[in-house]
């Protein structure tokens, strides 16, 4: 109840009061008039008039007088009532939101907790909009409004489910940061994704970096069973990004990666397959994001490594998957030029096997501008001192 309705009853109170009591007044006043009046009659009529209106007053005046003890007592819980009004929206607050308490706590410990609070029925109109948010509708098909306390409650709720939000964008800032980084310090990545891995192993965003920091580990071991072991781990976990975004670019990108680092471990059929792999998701890749030149450039690289299969490596081929894959060292070359196109300069290893395919194609002069090119290149990742090997053999060749 609103603090001015209050006020507006008490006063109603106290007039209805004061106007019983002037109303008693005045009967008094009448049946005391009305008796002088009685007097004047015949002795017979005066005697039996005067029983009857003595008996009547005393029924009158008893219920008078009970209804004057009312009265009083009335009177008694008005003026307790306007020494409360200064403190009864305080306390009507303090209910609610006592009330508002319990109610969240129930719908927390519900497996349904989090259903909205205002749900309408069909066919249903809706409330008036004086209805306030405190007032809960028993009728009309609506369940329990959500108080002012419940709605600020249900704010507080709601902030906490942005924090895992803002923590897993912090954690793909840092994998970022750390794979940016050269030495060892790359290889750090992975521990620092797979300790939030049973929070985030369901975001194709973290799935598809760890795919990633699987591939940086891969390239920093030194033993052969545990470069396998990045590269399979590595694997599953870049199929589990496609599987859940299968519109991510770099979760088929490192995907592919991963499958042909697992190339250089596995049996012949498995290469095979998992080179088919490799072709297919750079493929899609490419088709989500044709402006990532590191897609053009592994593309570059499986086509030059096909053209440079053995004919009994294109036999077996044929023999376990019906057809064998085929690409030429034109289309490696067009491929390495895409990605020299969208960022000139793009990579030493780039250099070196664009010089590699202008080699393989007779032209030599190109393929010595490339050596140029790479060698004008610093050596800054474990890339470029591989890199930088191959050219220094591929120079002497020329």
């Amino acid at each position: 109840m609103a603090q001015a309705d209050s006020r507006a009853l008490a006063l109603g109170v106290l007039a209805g009061a004061a106007g019983i009591s002037l109303a008693i007044v005045c009967f008094r006043k009448v049946g005391a008039g009305g008796g002088r009046v009685l007097h004047l009659s015949s002795n017979a009529d005066h005697t039996g008039g005067s029983l009857g209106l003595q008996t009547g007053q005393a029924e009158v005046l008893d219920r008078l007088g009970a209804l004057i003890h009312c009265v009083s007592e009335l009177k008694e819980e008005v003026k307790a009532l306007k020494d409360a009004l200064p403190h009864l929206q305080d306390n009507v607050r303090d209910q609610l939101r006592g009330r508002s308490r319990e109610e969240i706590a129930a719908r927390k410990a519900s497996p349904l907790h989090r259903t909205p609070a205002r749900r309408k029925r069909a066919g249903v109109p809706a409330r008036s909009e004086g209805q306030s948010s405190e007032e809960a509708e028993s009728e009309g098909g609506y369940i329990t409004a959500l108080t002012d306390s419940e709605e600020e409650e249900s704010d507080d709720e709601r902030k906490p489910l942005q924090e895992p939000v803002d923590e897993l964008m912090a954690l793909m800032q840092k994998a970022d940061r750390l794979h940016s980084c050269n030495g060892a310090e790359k290889a750090q990545g992975l521990n620092a994704l797979l300790e939030r891995k049973e929070e985030f192993d369901q975001k194709w965003q973290y799935l598809w970096r760890l795919s990633r920091a699987y591939a940086d580990a891969h390239d920093f071991a030194m033993d052969l069973a545990e470069k396998k072991s990045y590269a399979e781990n590595g694997k599953k976990v870049g199929e589990e990004a496609i599987s859940i975004n299968p519109l991510c670019a770099e979760g088929h990108q490192w995907y592919a990666i991963l499958c042909g680092l697992l190339t250089e471990y596995e049996s012949i059929q498995n290469k095979i397959k998992n080179g088919y792999l490799f072709k297919d998701h750079l493929h899609k890749a490419i088709e989500l994001k044709p402006e990532d030149p590191l897609s053009y450039y592994l593309l570059g690289r499986w086509c030059y490594a096909v053209s440079q299969c053995t004919w009994i490596e294109r036999k077996i081929a044929a023999t376990l998957f019906g057809e064998p894959p085929s690409a030429t060292v034109q289309d490696a070359l067009q491929n390495f030029l895409k990605a020299e196109e969208i960022i000139p300069k793009y990579s030493k290893f780039n250099y070196v096997f664009l010089a590699k395919c202008y080699k393989d194609l007779g032209q030599r002069s190109q393929a010595r501008q490339m050596c140029d090119a790479a060698s004008a290149m610093s050596i800054v990742t474990k890339e470029d001192e591989e890199a930088q090997k191959e050219l220094d053999s591929l120079v002497a060749s020329l």
